[in-house]
């Protein structure tokens, strides 16, 4: 058995630990952090060794571990553990800066070890339902705003929900960004708690993208268009909805438009992201979302940031990956 620890026993903390106690591939030998208190109480329900300081698990054999600390520790704790022969999934963003993320990369392949970063929207079940059917995405509608809920606001809300829809369009367009606008304020913390852009991306794709962390509901959806079709996805309530050109006209010879809900497996997409991360940590095989991936989400979160501070567009384009 894979022996496995989660590092950080917060809210999205004790999931993964919840999700790695039931697999049928890992032992969860531990689950680390600074709070003591908080590391027990988490260790005395899934049945793992607590710790504070996460060098201890080279004592206990642990060959890879999910980083669900503060995204300020993040390249601290994972850049040790890759040094020390530990395969990683680190949760988005994978850090704070590209400097950090190229880094990160950088040992991860020196030292021939897993990096696979928590792009968790990835293995939503809705959106693994309608991928295959994007066979030429031009516009984006994107939303997902959140209440306040005091956690992560460590980075700013584009770092924090914006970089799921960023990594969710990077991935489908698979091209350069060209240009970007944006706009942004803090309200309840320090940093931009609310941000809207306009991404535009070489061969003519473009996504509009809006994140809040202090709207009164919660929403995550994302409408695609392409030709002849669009897609209104619902990441919460794993709704699909298509919309396509019919070849038959209406009685009046205008177009028709077919509209036609899908079906969505019921899955556990937290489950689902870490029995992807142990299959590429027994098989060696690259994860599905990968360092590379996670860098590409920060550099495009970095321009945003600094479309938003700076209010121009930035004067580069970031690397095809």
């Amino acid at each position: 058995m894979i022996k496995t620890a989660v590092i950080g026993c917060g809210y999205l903390g004790r999931f993964h630990a919840e999700k790695y106690a039931k697999s049928d591939r890992c032992e969860l030998a531990a689950v680390v952090d600074v709070d003591g208190e908080r590391a027990a109480a988490l260790a005395t329900t899934v049945g793992a060794i607590p710790l504070t300081d996460f060098r201890k698990l080279l004592e206990l054999g642990v060959s890879c571990a999910s980083v669900v600390s503060d995204t300020s520790s993040h390249f601290e704790i994972a850049s040790w553990l890759l040094e020390n022969g530990i395969d990683v999934l680190v949760e988005k963003p994978m850090t704070v800066t590209t400097a950090e993320g190229r880094a990160l990369i950088e040992l991860a392949d020196s030292r021939g070890r897993v990096l696979q970063v928590g792009h968790l929207e990835r293995f939503n079940p809705a959106f693994r339902a309608v991928k295959s059917l994007l066979t030429e995405p031009r516009f984006f509608e994107a939303r997902r705003i959140t209440p306040f809920t005091g956690r992560a606001f460590d980075v700013d809300v584009i770092r924090d929900l914006m970089i799921h829809d960023i990594d969710i369009i990077a991935h489908l367009v698979g091209k350069p960004l060209a240009k970007i606008d944006a706009v942004g304020t803090p309200v309840l913390t320090g940093s931009i708690d609310v941000a809207s852009a306009r991404l535009e991306f070489e061969g003519g794709a473009v996504a509009n993208v809006t994140a809040s962390r202090v709207a009164t509901q919660a929403e995550r959806s994302i409408r695609i268009f392409q030709p002849s079709a669009y897609v209104s996805l619902d990441y919460g309530r794993k709704k699909i909805k298509l919309c396509r050109l019919s070849p038959e006209k209406d009685e009046r010879g205008f177009p028709r438009i077919e509209m036609q809900e899908l079906p969505v497996e019921e899955r556990d997409a937290l489950a689902d992201e870490l029995d992807s991360f142990l299959r590429s940590v027994e098989t060696r095989q690259s994860p599905e979302v990968t360092g590379r991936d996670g860098l590409r989400a920060i550099e495009l979160a970095e321009m945003i940031v600094g479309a938003v501070r700076l209010d121009v567009a930035p004067a580069r384009s970031i690397a095809n990956f």
